[in-house]
């Protein structure tokens, strides 16, 4: 048998696009497949072999009658939620009795008037909008699996009537919503609506009608050819997707005279003159622009600046832990020396601290206490000698790991001495303390432009 060259991949496809929606354009080409076009789906003949040519062959007419070329093969180019009339909504709604809502005397008014000025432009390729029935009625019966003897479940039948739809946005008044926070006693309704956060979303399926010749107008031969989906963050969802490269869709009908359909999808949106993409670029650049400002108003202009020449050095430590003391009970008294030359820190600043009394916890053979102590300072270095032989004597910590007795007493475990490290960046020390005790910092060293940075 002759192998095809169809497109067997009818899963969806997900873009996203900053362009308004209202832009998109879909070229939709249906043509019935014949004895004569199918040829072009044909591979190759085998050289060598002596094959009657079947491209000499005519197409002979079906039961139902001759059909007009027109009929054969139609291409269209729709809009987004742009309405096409079947030809089974045609001969509903001109009768009055059969309208019920608002919109269906919408489109009772736009039919008669394209029958006043000839007629509707598509003869098999319509649409469902989002506002028909036909999409309601497509999400409420949506299908889960390909099984043909699906049986709902509890999530299936719970979730049917929640449609992601455009949510009407709730008033403000004050800052303060006008609904309750907390609704005690939730209807069904309500936890239907709520129990899951939507979000809006509009959907369009394209449609084919594939009935026999001169017996359009029947839901039973109607066929979803594309149903996009678009929601409010940008993203398109088409299913199946854009033809492209790849060959057309086939559609088999069913029933006593099946007929073989193909049909491409393709992408037929405007791209953006050069005026209005420049146009695009100045809107963004302003939009950008009021941003910056609007961040930098939140900021203020309070922003201390380092003074000229100077070294601006920032400290951010921990006390981690203490291990393997005597006694119970203990707490480190640290604090920070600076050198009398050139050094100084604000006047606000603290350079001493004590930790919270913590209590060992064993840890193998050792007993630690874990502390977790933040502190943070900050120091100046102000010289104008900037020789080699002129480096800072940097700031010495110093460090007292003391225990408290079950009489308030106090008794020094150990104590010792480090250097801050001269280099930005993490760093961690366990100080020679009598025993153990780790100290951990990040230091910033910040000069006249005032950008800190970090290294390790």
């Amino acid at each position: 048998m002759a192998e095809t060259v169809w497109s067997t991949d009818t899963g969806e496809a997900v873009y996203r696009s900053r362009d308004p929606v209202r832009n998109l354009r879909l070229r939709v080409h249906l043509q019935r497949i014949t004895s004569s076009n199918f040829l072009h789906y044909q591979p190759a003949a085998e050289l060598g072999k002596d094959l009657i040519d079947l491209a000499t062959f005519r197409p002979q007419p079906t039961a139902s009658g001759h059909r007009p070329e027109e009929d054969e093969e139609e291409e269209i180019v729709i809009g987004w939620q742009e309405k096409l009339f079947s030809q089974f909504e045609v001969d509903l709604y001109q009768n009055e009795t059969a309208c019920q809502s608002p919109l269906d005397y919408q489109y009772r008014q736009e039919i008669l008037k394209l029958e006043n000025s000839g007629g509707k432009k598509n003869r098999r390729i319509f649409t469902y909008t989002d506002s028909d029935r036909y999409t309601n009625l497509e999400e409420h019966c949506q299908r889960m699996t390909t099984a043909a003897s699906e049986v709902p479940s509890f999530l299936v039948e719970r979730m049917a009537n929640v449609r992601r739809r455009r949510q009407d946005r709730r008033g403000m008044e004050g800052g303060i919503l006008k609904s309750r926070i907390v609704t005690w006693e939730p209807s069904e309704e309500f936890v239907r609506n709520n129990h899951v956060i939507n979000t809006p979303l509009q959907t369009m399926h394209i449609m084919a009608d594939l009935g026999p010749y001169k017996k359009l107008g029947y839901k039973k031969y109607e066929h979803v050819l594309c149903t996009l989906k678009v929601d409010s963050n940008g993203v398109i969802t088409v299913k199946p997707d854009f033809t492209g490269l790849k060959g057309p869709y086939r559609i088999e009908t069913e029933g006593e005279k099946q007929e073989l359909w193909k049909y491409t999808i393709d992408n037929v949106s405007p791209h953006a003159q050069p005026e209005e993409e420049e146009r695009e670029r100045r809107v963004f650049k302003d939009l950008y622009g009021r941003h910056k400002e609007y961040l930098s108003s939140l900021v203020g202009t309070d922003f201390e600046m380092t003074v000229p020449g100077a070294l601006r050095l920032f400290v951010n430590g921990e006390v981690v832990s203490a291990q393997g003391y005597e006694y119970d009970n203990l707490y480190v008294h640290f604090f920070v020396e600076l050198p009398t030359a050139h050094w100084s820190s604000p006047a606000f600043q603290q350079l001493s601290g004590v930790t919270q009394t913590c209590t060992t916890k064993s840890l193998g053979m050792d007993k630690v206490a874990h502390f977790s102590y933040p502190f943070t300072f900050e120091a100046f270095f102000l010289h104008e000698d900037e020789s080699s032989d002129a480096l800072p004597e940097w700031p010495v910590l110093y460090c007292e790991v003391l225990s408290l007795d079950f009489w308030q007493r106090y008794r020094v475990e150990g104590y010792g001495a480090v250097v801050l490290p001269a280099t930005p960046g993490p760093s961690w020390n366990r100080a020679p303390f009598g025993k153990g005790c780790g100290v951990c910092w990040t230091v910033w060293k910040g000069s006249a432009s005032r950008v800190p940075f970090t290294m390790c």
